[in-house]
């Protein structure tokens, strides 16, 4: 009896230890995000102008006249009133969801909304109207982590929430599956009258035609009427392609896995002069007359393990050569102006070379403390997208720049 007795209690404390345990451990809470959608024509509708918003989450720059458009990742346009560049003004806001890039030639700006071309008639930016809208003209846009959205619907936000779940030990992979899926980021993936855009670009103009890049693919778009894009043809290019720089006659595309040209002879049917392979990487690309400069970084969608500046010997477009290779911390964006090379280098901040000697760069300045993305250099200024913001600095003295204004959060 007093051996079955404390059997039972055995028992009882075993079952009461288990059950702890297993409230310890059998729910996990986690963070995911749910997509918020509206009809296309609510969104189109909404494609006006609208308050000024903060600047959050900073993407892609152009600049047309006295103003620069800046994407708001996934969200739309800041409309920036740069008359003073020591006290630039945010003046409006367009919303436009999953845009990502943009570009301006005379009165019309260029965007994409997810999968479509905008063309917007900006003659007064305190009241914008949509000119044109070509479908799904970017079919290959995609999200992050395989997400597939409502095909009747857009995307407008993403909300932020906190679920709680049980699961049972061996079911841990499965949950933490669920959780990488929906918590990561969503990745949807020059002259005067048409603008100027940043190294990061996927949409450029020359002369009375817009270029795109996708994944895959370059697009040509006839606007000898600005406000009404026709869809001309698509060129197959290769594959991971990321930017896409006008220099002269030529387009210099960057992808992960090395550089295109282009020419545009024939400005309507592109076609490939050359390319120059390097490991796999991101890759932004700038040109001048005799150089190209390529920046080569790892992320979280370029594989790869090189950070580093290519410069390569163009003269011969057919074949591109490399001349030397310089170290970095994580660059992004570039712009050159003059002998002084301007490079965004991610957390690195910013850095200014004399690139007088391209075998020998000689490092002029680091602008440390800032994230940054993009830069276009214009009239003896330097507009610096960082993670933070819009930086702007007097670059007459390239030794010696000086901080002129910031507008972000």
């Amino acid at each position: 009896m007093i051996k079955l007795t404390k059997i039972l209690l055995l028992l009882l404390i075993s079952t009461f230890i288990l059950q702890s345990c297993l409230k310890d451990t059998n729910t996990q809470t986690y963070t995911i995000y749910v997509p918020v959608y509206k009809s296309p024509a609510e969104v189109r509708a909404n494609i006006k102008t609208a308050a000024p918003q903060p600047i959050v989450h900073p993407g892609k720059i152009f600049i047309r006249g006295n103003f620069i458009f800046l994407n708001e990742v996934d969200k739309g346009v800041h409309i920036i009133d740069n008359t003073n560049p020591n006290l630039p003004i945010n003046k409006h806001f367009i919303p436009i969801p999953g845009n990502l890039d943009v570009a301006v030639k005379g009165n019309t700006l260029y965007v994409d909304l997810y999968r479509d071309l905008v063309a917007i008639d900006i003659t007064n930016p305190a009241s914008v109207n949509v000119e044109k809208i070509i479908d799904k003209v970017f079919p290959t846009r995609i999200y992050n982590n395989g997400f597939f959205p409502d095909s009747t619907m857009v995307v407008v936000d993403w909300v932020k929430k906190d679920t709680t779940s049980q699961f049972f030990p061996s079911s841990r992979g499965i949950a933490n599956a669920f959780e990488a899926q929906n918590s990561g980021g969503i990745n949807t993936i020059s002259v005067q009258p048409a603008g100027v855009g940043g190294s990061m670009a996927r949409f450029t103009l020359m002369g009375n035609y817009l270029y795109t890049v996708t994944d895959r693919e370059l697009n040509v778009f006839n606007i000898a009427q600005p406000n009404n894009p026709l869809y001309s043809n698509m060129v197959p290019v290769g594959w991971r392609i990321e930017t896409i720089f006008p220099f002269k006659n030529n387009l210099f595309i960057g992808s992960q896995t090395g550089m295109f040209i282009f020419n545009t002879i024939d400005p309507a049917h592109p076609s490939m002069v050359s390319q120059f392979s390097h490991l796999t990487s991101c890759d932004p690309v700038i040109a001048d007359d005799d150089f190209a400069y390529v920046t080569l970084r790892t992320g979280t969608t370029c594989a790869g393990t090189i950070n580093q500046l290519d410069i390569l010997n163009i003269q011969n477009l057919q074949t591109p050569i490399l001349v030397k290779s310089y170290a970095l911390t994580n660059p992004h964006g570039l712009s050159k102006a003059g002998n002084t090379l301007f490079i965004c280098d991610g957390s690195g901040g910013l850095k200014v070379f004399d690139a007088t000697d391209k075998n020998n760069l000689q490092l002029l300045k680091t602008v440390s403390g800032i994230n940054t993305y993009d830069i276009i250099t214009i009239n003896n200024i330097a507009i610096v997208v960082a993670e933070d913001g819009l930086y702007q600095y007097d670059i007459s003295q390239p030794a010696n720049l000086k901080l002129k204004s910031k507008i972000g959060y």
